[in-house]
């Protein structure tokens, strides 16, 4: 399986942006983003199971982002709004294989991630 990120920009604090991610060869699936900004260590954005009837959010983007799944079962997409400068970092996509939702270890698969950008 392989993902592709995509959606990312420059954006002025207070925007939004829709990332999208496609798994090549996957059925519906569940899925994690999580973030990288420079110097720092990969954070736990947001995950949805495979139904996509539950969804995980870090306290820091609770209100503000959303996780979904598309129309097609292979898509997730990430909904940010107000965005804020401490929002800046590649954002990457992963499958779920075991263990805690908000543990980055427990997803597999990351595909290249997109470059988030907010000015403030």
């Amino acid at each position: 399986v392989q993902l592709q990120a995509s959606g990312g920009g420059l954006v002025q604090a207070g925007g939004s942006l829709r990332l999208s991610c496609v798994a090549s060869g996957s059925s519906p699936y569940a899925g994690a983003w999580i973030r990288q900004a420079p110097g720092k260590e990969p954070m736990f954005v947001a995950a949805i199971n495979y139904r996509g009837d539950r969804k995980y959010y870090a306290d820091s983007v609770k209100g503000r982002f959303t996780i979904h799944r598309g129309s097609a079962k292979n898509t997730l997409y990430l909904q940010m709004n107000s965005l804020e400068p401490e929002d800046t970092a590649v954002y990457s996509c992963g499958i779920y294989k075991d263990g805690s939702v908000y543990y980055i270890g427990s997803y597999e698969d990351w595909g290249q991630g997109t470059q988030v950008t907010v000015s403030s």
